[in-house]
């Protein structure tokens, strides 16, 4: 949940994002919209959100600015969709109006930016009191989740015994389990890009889970309780307006990640990792080789397949060379600070120490234009790298290109994957 920026400049930062990434115009999330929720002051926001946790994460607070795109040219079909939907679901006739849309920054102690979202704002033109708000689920703001998500799923789809695209199409189950949820804008957009994914969230904070909910739209129906039901027992009208099954197949529990994967029967083919308190601490629990969670989560993990990602803070300092590229080449090896290194051996230990022989991998890769890195450890019985780094490379290059067109990304998936990838021993 937590990112930290790399000391880039503007003109820097812009030139390498012409360089290296893909542009499309229907990436809303791109991060030459950086500015409009980054660069302004808490003081040009408007706290939409605020209330004390008593679960290590100090104020949490939840900040709104105003999101240029997309324009207004574009409300009015929005707008029909709305209409549309609410006749379908036979509630009668009615036109909704968009109100607008903005970033809405999920913030600890008032300083850490934890996850950002966009979301639309909209409303009954029979009833103009009636304004309920809704994330943007396509839209991923921040580089190190679209990191997370190309690494991750060009690593599975790279594997021999799974089929991504039927996943995506929902002709196959892909059990998926989030640990951290923040403004829920991971967990949202694999259900949204994969039809038959069912998402695990496992959140500590009630406090962060009623700000994603009241601050940053996200669906409310997914709260369950312990016993993994759905605390309202059926969606509301709104629920089915605006999410349209999705909400149906997120589950969200208030719980302590070590617990509930201790306590789980669940076997997961994905795994993503993004925990990080109000003190920007990534807990010693989530990836100490001798506590109880890292032997739990071995034996969830699907044993062909399963793959796991980690959101992690670099100790490595970067260097920026005057094309905007990492001075800190991919070709060096290690390129990685030894606190990453560490937590990576520990995940691959564990989670291969039982796997078949030769098979499956584990690298990291930098995140462009932040000081994180994504971790990804990878039960791949179909990919022999045997620690080469340029095979190990070129495969997820070729899967990524796949995952682009089968989840029909709004990003490009291979500047994630390339950037600093250190394939680990």
């Amino acid at each position: 949940m937590v990112w930290l920026r790399a000391k880039i400049g503007l003109k820097t930062r812009l030139r390498q994002f012409s360089t290296t990434v893909r542009r499309r115009i229907d990436d809303e999330g791109d991060w030459i919209y950086s500015q409009e929720w980054w660069g302004g002051s808490k003081s040009n926001g408007q706290t939409v959100f605020r209330s004390t946790s008593d679960r290590g994460n100090g104020v949490v607070s939840v900040v709104a600015y105003p999101a240029s795109k997309p324009s207004r040219l574009y409300w009015t079909e929005t707008e029909k969709w709305l209409d549309q939907r609410y006749a379908e679901l036979n509630l009668g006739h009615e036109r909704f109006k968009i109100l607008g849309y903005q970033w809405r920054n999920l913030h600890f102690n008032d300083d850490t930016r934890q996850s950002t979202a966009k979301i639309m704002a909209a409303y009954r033109e029979s009833d103009p009191g009636s304004v309920f708000i809704m994330q943007q689920a396509n839209c991923l703001p921040v580089p190190y989740v679209k990191s997370m998500v190309s690494a991750g799923m060009a690593a599975i789809a790279s594997a021999r015994d799974y089929d991504l695209k039927s996943a995506v199409l929902g002709t196959k189950v892909m059990n998926i389990l989030c640990i951290g949820h923040g403004g829920g804008s991971l967990p949202l957009f694999l259900a949204s890009k994969i039809q038959g994914a069912i998402v695990h969230i496992v959140e500590i904070d009630p406090i962060v889970i009623s700000a994603s909910i009241r601050g940053m739209g996200f669906p409310s129906f997914s709260v369950v309780s312990p016993s993994g039901d759905h605390l309202q027992p059926k969606p509301n009208p709104l629920d089915e307006l605006l999410w349209k099954g999705i909400h149906e197949r997120l589950f969200l529990f208030e719980s302590d990640a070590e617990k509930f994967v201790v306590e789980t029967t669940n076997i997961y083919d994905m795994v993503f990792i993004d925990a990080y308190d109000g003190d920007d601490i990534f807990p010693s629990m989530l990836w100490d080789p001798n506590a109880p969670f890292l032997r739990a989560l071995e034996r969830q993990l699907h044993p062909e397949h399963g793959t796991v990602v980690v959101n992690l803070h670099s100790d490595l300092e970067l260097d920026v060379d005057d094309d905007g590229s990492f001075r800190s080449a991919i070709h060096q090896i290690p390129n990685v600070g030894k606190y990453v290194l560490g937590v990576g051996q520990a995940y691959k230990e564990a989670l291969m120490r039982n796997h078949h022989r030769g098979s499956g991998f584990a690298f990291n890769v930098a995140v462009p234009w932040l000081c994180n890195s994504s971790l990804v450890v990878s039960r791949n019985s179909g990919m022999l790298v045997n620690n080469n780094r340029d095979s190990a490379l070129d495969i997820l290059a070729s899967k990524s290109i796949e995952v682009d067109n089968i989840l029909n990304l709004p990003f490009s998936c291979l500047p994630y994957i390339k950037e600093g990838f250190t394939l680990l021993d």
